[in-house]
C-alpha cells in the first residue's frame, strides 16, 4: 500500500526484486527449514508487491482500446509461470529449481529499466514533463496532447490524498468497496482450496491420475482459459465475461456436490458402471464427471473472474487511493483464501465433500447478482472517463 503511492509503481516492482532474489538465492542454498520458510517469506512478500503494483501499472500505460487484454497478462503470465515449474520440476532437483527463479527476476530488472514510470503516477508528483515523455513513448506516433490534457486536468482536481471526511463518500468509497468486493467474492468461489486440495478431492471422488498429471492439465486448462480472456476481453466486455464465468463455475461446484452427495464411494470394479484397466490401475468412467466438473470450474474462473478482478481493481479505483486500495483489494483477497484454505479440511472432515461445493455454488449465484448490480461496464473508457462515471452516482455508463 505504501511502496505503491511512495515510490511509484514502477520502482516498487523493481523494489520486488531485491526480496524475490534473496529469497531464492535462501532456498537455494538452504540448511534447514528455518531457511526455506524464511525464503518462502520473503519471495511471498515479493508476490505481494506485484500483485498489488503489476496491475495498478499496467492499466495506467494501456490505452483503453486494448487495456483488457493487457490487463489480462498478468493473470496470463502468473499461469504460464506455474505452467512452466510444472515442467522443470520434473527435470530439475528443488534446489536448481530455486536457482532458476533468479532468472525472471533479473530479465524483470532489465526490461523494466526501459520502460517509463507512469504518467497518472508522475503527474501526481507535479513531474509534468516527465509525464508528457513517458505518455509520448508509450503511445509511440500517435497524439498525446489530448489525452495527457485530460490525464492533467483529472490530477489536478485531486491535488491531496484522500481524507477520512471523503472516504465516506459515495465517489470514493463506491469504487473501493466494488473492488474489495470482487477480490473477496472472487475467493470464496473456492479457487484456492480446490486447487490446493485437488489430489485430496480426487482421492474422495475415486479420480485415479498422477499428481503430475493433475498440474500439467491444470496449468493447460487454465493457460488456455486466460488467452480467451485476454482476447475476447475488449470484444465481448468485463460484464459478459463475468456473468459466463460465474454460470460456468456455479454448474460446475453444483455437479461436484450432487455427484458426491448421491454418487456411493469408493466406485468398485462391482458397479454397474463399466470399467477399463490403464496399465495397473482400474478406471471407472462414472470418474469422468468429477474430473470434467473440475476442469471446467477452473476454465470458468480462469477466464472471467480471475483476471478481471484484477484489471477492474485498476481501473475503477480513484487515483489518489490507488495505491493503498489496491493494496486493501490484495490484502482482503489472500487473506480470504488464507482461511478458506486453513478450514476446507475442517469442514469436510465435518459436514463432509459436497457442503463445500454447494456452499461455493451460492456464492457463484451471488457473484451474479453482485455483477448486475454493482460493477460497471468499463471496456472502451479511459481511467479518468470511468472515475468521473463515479461522481454521478449512476449505475452505468448509459445516459
Amino acid at each position: 500500500m505504501l511502496l505503491n503511492d511512495l515510490l511509484g509503481r514502477k520502482l516498487s516492482i523493481m523494489f520486488s526484486a531485491v526480496p524475490s532474489a534473496i529469497g531464492y538465492a535462501i532456498m537455494a542454498g538452504a540448511r534447514g527449514l528455518w531457511m526455506l520458510l524464511l525464503g518462502r517469506m520473503l519471495t511471498g512478500f515479493a508476490g505481494g508487491l506485484t500483485a498489488a503494483c503489476i496491475p495498478v501499472y499496467v492499466s495506467e500505460i494501456a490505452p483503453p482500446d486494448v487495456r483488457g487484454a493487457l490487463g489480462a497478462t498478468p493473470q496470463l503470465m502468473a499461469v504460464f509461470g506455474s505452467l512452466s515449474l510444472y515442467a522443470l520440476g520434473l527435470l530439475l532437483p528443488w534446489r536448481w529449481l530455486a536457482v532458476a527463479g533468479e532468472g525472471p527476476v533479473l530479465i524483470m530488472i532489465l526490461l523494466l529499466s526501459f520502460m517509463p514510470n507512469s504518467p497518472r503516477f508522475l503527474l501526481s508528483k507535479s513531474r509534468d514533463e516527465e509525464a508528457l515523455q513517458a505518455l509520448t513513448w508509450l503511445r509511440a506516433d500517435s497524439e498525446v496532447h489530448w489525452e495527457f490534457e485530460q490525464i492533467q486536468d483529472n490530477v489536478r482536481r485531486q491535488s491531496s490524498r484522500v481524507s477520512w471526511a471523503e472516504a465516506r463518500e459515495p465517489r470514493v468509497y463506491r469504487p473501493v468497496l466494488i473492488a474489495v468486493l470482487m477480490r473477496f467474492l472472487q475467493q470464496l468461489t473456492g479457487i484456492t482450496p480446490i486447487l490446493v486440495y485437488l489430489q485430496t478431492i480426487f482421492d474422495n471422488t475415486s479420480v485415479v491420475l498422477p499428481s503430475q498429471q493433475d498440474a500439467a492439465i491444470v496449468g493447460a486448462v487454465r493457460l488456455l482459459s486466460v488467452l480467451i480472456a485476454a482476447v475476447t476481453m475488449d470484444l465481448a466486455g468485463r460484464k459478459v465475461l463475468l456473468y459466463v464465468s460465474a454460470s460456468v463455475m456455479f454448474a460446475a461446484n453444483l455437479t461436484l456436490g450432487l455427484y458426491v452427495q448421491f454418487v456411493p464411494r469408493p466406485l468398485t470394479p462391482n458397479s454397474t458402471v463399466e470399467i477399463v484397466t490403464l496399465g495397473d490401475t482400474a478406471f471407472n468412467y462414472l470418474t469422468l464427471i468429477p474430473l470434467l466438473a473440475t476442469m471446467l470450474f477452473i476454465m470458468g474462473y480462469a477466464m472471467g473472474w480471475g483476471p478481471i478482478t484484477w484489471l477492474l481493481m485498476s481501473e475503477v479505483l480513484p487515483l489518489r487511493a490507488r495505491g493503498v486500495a489496491s493494496g486493501l483489494c490484495v490484502l482482503v483477497s489472500w487473506l480470504t483464501a488464507f482461511v478458506l484454505t486453513n478450514y476446507f479440511l475442517l469442514a469436510v472432515n465435518a459436514f463432509g465433500l459436497q457442503v463445500p461445493f454447494f456452499f461455493f455454488s451460492a456464492i457463484c449465484l451471488l457473484s451474479l447478482l453482485f455483477t448486475g448490480c454493482c460493477v460497471p461496464e468499463t471496456r472502451g473508457r479511459s481511467l479518468e472517463q470511468i472515475e468521473a462515471f463515479f461522481h454521478t452516482r449512476r449505475m452505468s455508463f448509459r445516459p
